[in-house]
């Protein structure tokens, strides 16, 4: 038989009054994979992982985690860690300090795992130093070294990278990408695209509650063609043919260049078709796809529904781990 994915979901709705801020949502991650959730602000993202760590109840639909639900407590959270929104720590004790705690709390041999923990998100040096002192890339990588105690085969991280600055965003990279290459499975909720591009093998595209796309990256931009920019002798005349010719999407000028999307065929077929038309070719350039055009192509349009109600946890306690 085989193993329950690390995450299965089906059918997950919630509702907050008329709000429908997380829309008949299925997805599956798959044991290895790092998975993105992308969509943007106020698109459920964030409601999506509370109720995927147990944190809230779904309207309807339901949520397995290694084939259990969430919902029957923190024995059904075994092998799972992460945080949602940003982790809290109290500021006036150290990094060390923070995590002992949490592994107090936790208990399972976490506390022999604080020194690994600290030394995985490189933080051995000033893991002494008060957390309040601490830049919010430190923290950052504070709030996944206590994940890191539960010795996680799962981690769920929400916007782990938001707010850091260049440096800061390198180095979670290559911290995600290293657990990764580990052997664990990572969802992470995020709107840098580029980030997730080069991080993510699979992902699930959310607008207002819904998923839009879901699978491979690869597979999307097989699937939506090269981006071509075209320049000709009489660009009036071609950008009517483009805008006639089959096969052809997004068809538009951009700083003074005709741009459209198009597979191979569609764009040899349009060249025969400018010919015809008077239009010659003084250049036409495909380009590859990212990640970010196609977002904004299964986006754009969005009413921006709220889709996250409630904020961050200011209370005592830290909030590291989901449990």
């Amino acid at each position: 038989m085989a193993a329950d994915p690390p995450i299965e979901v089906r059918g997950l709705v919630k509702t907050y009054g008329q709000i429908v801020a997380v829309d008949h949502v299925d997805l599956t991650v798959d044991a290895g994979d790092v998975y993105g959730y992308l969509g943007p602000n106020g698109a459920g993202k964030t409601t999506s992982l509370r109720m995927m760590l147990g944190l809230i109840r779904p309207t309807a639909g339901h949520v397995r985690l290694f084939g259990r639900d969430p919902l029957l407590g923190v024995a059904a959270l075994e092998g799972v860690a992460g945080f949602v929104e940003a982790p809290q720590f109290y500021p006036y004790m150290s990094g060390r300090r923070n995590l002992e705690l949490l592994a107090a709390y936790d208990g399972h041999g976490a506390g022999g795992r604080v020194d690994e923990a600290l030394a995985t998100v490189e933080l051995s040096g000033r893991a002494g130093d008060r957390v309040g002192g601490y830049s919010h890339g430190m923290r950052q990588r504070l709030g996944i070294a206590g994940a890191l105690l539960r010795a996680p085969k799962l981690l769920l991280l929400d916007e782990p990278a938001t707010g850091l600055d260049p440096a800061g965003m390198r180095d979670m990279r290559v911290l995600i990408r290293r657990l990764a290459d580990e052997g664990m499975t990572v969802l992470l909720s995020s709107h840098l695209l580029p980030e997730v591009e080069e991080l993510c093998n699979r992902v699930a595209i959310v607008r207002s509650g819904k998923i839009v796309y879901e699978g491979a990256i690869a597979e999307l931009k097989r699937g939506a063609g090269a981006v071509y920019r075209l320049s000709s002798t009489d660009d009036e005349r071609a950008l009517s043919v483009c805008r006639a010719q089959r096969g052809l999407g997004e068809v538009r000028v951009e700083h003074g260049y005709i741009c459209f999307t198009a597979d191979a065929a569609a764009a040899a077929e349009l060249s025969q078709a400018l010919v015809e038309a008077g239009a010659l070719i003084t250049m036409l350039s495909p380009e590859t796809v990212t990640l970010e055009d196609l977002f904004f192509s299964l986006t754009e349009g969005d009413g921006r529904t709220s889709g996250s109600v409630g904020g961050s946890s200011d209370g005592a306690m830290p909030t590291a781990m989901s449990s």
